[in-house]
């Protein structure tokens, strides 16, 4: 049957149901993208923090046999190199103290994606800066 020259058996979308549709994935695509890219930060600090503590437990193994702490330079001529997936985030210095009593500080410094969350910071005492990161 025709009514005003028009099938009632039309199937499809209107313009207007379509442009709807686009609105409600544009606002779910607003909401979801900065709680993922938030995640996304989150996950690259746990991983810095956990080469961090892997960096300070080596610390200690060479103070026990060297009686003081390994700079990058030493870290690096015997053989250690950051994970490609830290890498790519931090970069990171040893600053080791020239006093009596051995000390350093071990820095991990944001880049690309992470200079929004800001640098990391583990000395030889355990402290670990800035305290609401870690």
């Amino acid at each position: 049957m025709k009514i005003n020259g028009v099938s009632e058996n039309q199937y499809g979308f209107t313009l207007i149901e379509l442009m709807i549709v686009v609105a409600i994935v544009g606002i779910l695509a607003a909401v979801a993208y900065p709680s993922y890219t938030q995640y996304m930060i989150r996950g690259n600090r746990a991983a810095a923090q956990s080469e961090m503590m892997t960096i300070a437990n080596w610390q200690q193994q060479f103070l026990l046999t060297n009686r003081n702490y390994a700079s990058k330079a030493i870290m690096e001529a015997s053989g250690y190199s950051l994970p490609t997936d830290v890498n790519s985030k931090y970069s990171y210095t040893i600053d080791i103290g020239a006093g009596v009593v051995p000390t350093y500080t071990l820095t991990f410094t944001s880049i690309g994606i992470q200079v929004s969350d800001g640098n990391l910071t583990l000395n030889s005492e355990g402290v670990k800066t800035p305290a609401n990161k870690w």
